[in-house]
């Protein structure tokens, strides 16, 4: 071999020495971006275990770690990415190789959404060895969901202009529509759009002024309250007619949560509050669509809650064992006064509490027992009420009962002055009120109706920080009423509240309003919004 061979072999070989170190390289930190991606996944995960026990016992609904799991889900998004390259990179595959991962869906494509199409064609469809243009045989099609942000239109009305050449006679046009802003700039699509994404997404006005600047839109936070407070004006029949439906109801729920006001006098806010009342027959498939009511108070007393409730004629409120519920037990009624049955999720969170806390065997043993009472009910969920409460006589009740005697018992054993000598009164204490679900296949074991549908507010509260005043908070309960009750009806509310308004501007007769009810509008599931 000559002296030029030899070099040109030289340089082929350190060529592919350089290549086969760059791949190597390239090999190594694929490796190390999966193993980081694993490491952080496992720390999330080992963060979410130490909640294991709360988990299972309080049997909370997922979106209450909506934040740690999603966490979770971008962790395993990197992992899943980071491994991906490292098997690209070992088995050398390129861009044009076919896909050899798995194929999975993690959602459906519904069949109303649009379908666009693109074809990519290879670089050439002629035949490399020369014989012509090659033949069609097949094509592979994927599916992916794709997205255009949020984009705003103008809606152009004209009414166009009409006369007679021959005669002098008027000139026909089509009435201008009513519309809630008069001679405004938004639709009553784009208010409903506010609407619900500050009272039903928990985006305050402010953060949406910013989110409409990007697209070049300039909308001030006082512009986009205005119009919503002049929905709140067209919308209020439909709040009305809520609150006599639940007037009619034999069994309700009730809570309360903090509502900030600001207080200009001071400079600072002030201590309100939301009440929210709550009717859901889905327990025990009855015939009454759940609703769900906010009002707002400048204060927690039990007056309130009388107040709120004047004018009802339940039986049963399922309440927590705030003592400013009390009071309803007093109240002279025609129907005699209200019976209050209170809630063993918040019993059960005590003893939750002093597990994560202190680790007692007591606490422990208490939350299994109450396990027990809600794999019972969890059985007989959308049952009759007569089935129900025949399930729970049968197995409900002597639970019910030994765990009484063992509460008893183990109050006697330890100090009076603990925190778990503190629980188990407190359970002892509001024992009548705690076990009226095995009287009545209706009742509920806890208040979760209206604990979950008060949490969109908290959400709400603490993005927005507080109320303007207390006219705006009384604004936000009735939004915020009409968003939740949607939600609980399966409906979505900007479709809802967009061609309610519209229907109220155009004249829907008041006496027909309970046609306007959420629970009538069609479902969100069978209709493309």
């Amino acid at each position: 071999m000559s002296i030029a061979a030899l070099r040109d072999e030289n340089e082929r070989l350190k060529a592919l020495l350089a290549q086969t170190q760059a791949t190597l390289s390239e090999h190594q930190g694929a490796l190390a971006a999966s193993e980081e991606a694993r490491r952080r996944l496992e720390v999330i995960l080992g963060e979410l275990r130490r909640d294991k026990c709360g988990s299972k016992s309080e049997k909370l609904r997922p979106d209450q770690y909506h934040l740690p799991l999603e966490d979770v889900e971008i962790a395993q998004g990197i992992l899943d990415a980071a491994q991906e390259r490292a098997e690209k990179v070992i088995q050398g595959r390129s861009r044009s190789d076919p896909d050899q991962g798995s194929h999975r869906n993690r959602g459906c494509l519904p069949a109303h959404l649009p379908r666009v199409e693109r074809i990519i064609e290879p670089p050439s469809t002629l035949c490399p060895c020369g014989c012509g243009a090659m033949t069609k045989i097949g094509e592979d099609v994927s599916k992916r969901l794709d997205v255009i942000p949020a984009q705003w239109r103008v809606l152009v009305t004209r009414r166009p202009k009409y006369i007679c050449r021959r005669c002098s006679g008027p000139v026909a046009q089509a009435y201008a529509p009513e519309h809630v802003v008069p001679g405004g700039l938004p639709t009553e699509a784009a208010i409903a759009h506010v609407i619900v994404s500050k009272f039903g997404d928990h985006t305050p006005f402010y953060r949406q002024a910013e989110i409409y600047a990007r697209q070049g839109i300039r909308l001030d936070r006082a512009t986009l309250g205005n119009w919503a407070g002049r929905a709140c004006f067209h919308l209020q029949p439909i709040a009305d007619h809520m609150r006599r439906h639940l007037a009619m109801a034999d069994r309700l729920f009730m809570d309360e949560t903090k509502a900030p006001v600001l207080d200009p006098g001071r400079g600072q806010t002030k201590k309100g509050y939301f009440w929210a009342i709550a009717s859901d027959d889905r327990g025990h498939s009855g015939p009454s669509p759940p609703i769900v009511l906010f009002r707002y108070a400048p204060g927690r007393s039990g007056a309130f809650a009388q107040q709120f409730l004047d004018g009802f004629g339940g039986r049963f409120l399922q309440c927590d064992a705030y003592d400013g519920y009390d009071r309803l037990t007093e109240v002279v009624r025609p129907q005699g006064p209200w019976t209050l049955v209170h809630c063993w999720s918040h019993l059960r969170r005590r003893f939750v509490k002093l597990v994560r806390n202190s680790k007692s065997p007591i606490a422990e043993a208490a939350v299994r027992h109450i396990a027990q009472l809600y794999a019972i009910e969890a059985m007989v969920r959308g049952s009759s009420p007569d089935i129900r409460l025949a399930a729970r006589k049968e197995h409900s009740l002597p639970m019910v009962a030994a765990l009484k005697s063992w509460f008893e018992k183990q109050l006697s054993m330890i100090s009076s002055g603990s925190t778990l000598a503190e629980d188990i009164r407190y359970a002892l204490n509001h024992w009548q009120g705690l076990t009226r679900f095995l009287e009545d296949g209706r009742l509920e074991l806890d208040t979760n109706p209206v604990e979950n549908a008060i949490r969109p507010i908290c959400l709400t509260r603490k993005n927005a920080l507080f109320a303007g005043h207390e006219i705006g908070a009384e604004n936000w309960a009735l939004l915020a009423s009409i968003v939740a009750t949607c939600k609980l009806n399966d409906v979505n509310p900007a479709g809802y509240i967009a061609e309610t308004l519209e229907a109220i501007i155009d004249g829907h007769p008041h006496s027909r309003i309970g046609d306007l009810m959420p629970w009538r509008f069609r479902k969100a599931s069978s209709q493309p919004q």
